[in-house]
């Protein structure tokens, strides 16, 4: 598992943002923009690289049940898997271990 990480900032929020369920593309440009308070800022072409990349790699599948738009057209969307969600974890605590000891640096602590 560590051998994928760490996650590049787009990975991590493109995971993040299929945590609570599934997604249309759109709608992930627009939590990814959300999540990190407009920092990052996915263009078309790089979020489907990155999805294209994810589904190759089983962090991410399409739903079974893809959804439509207001007119009809049908939106392809993705949902995380167990093994995205296992990365996205380790991501997660990995961060939370590299934020500790910066904290404790920054208190003037010896680590």
């Amino acid at each position: 598992m560590n051998e994928h990480l760490p996650l590049t900032e787009a990975t991590f929020f493109i995971l993040l943002s299929l945590a609570p369920g599934g997604k249309h593309g759109y709608a992930i440009m627009q939590d990814v923009a959300s999540l990190s308070s407009g920092r990052i800022t996915l263009g078309t072409g790089t979020l489907y690289g990155a999805l294209k990349r994810l589904l190759e790699q089983g962090w991410i599948a399409r739903a079974d049940d893809d959804d439509s738009d207001d007119e009809g057209r049908p939106r392809k969307v993705y949902t995380l898997t167990d093994t995205g969600r296992r990365i996205l974890q380790a991501e997660t605590d990995r961060l939370q271990q590299v934020a500790q000891v910066a904290r404790l640096r920054l208190k003037g602590d010896t680590i």
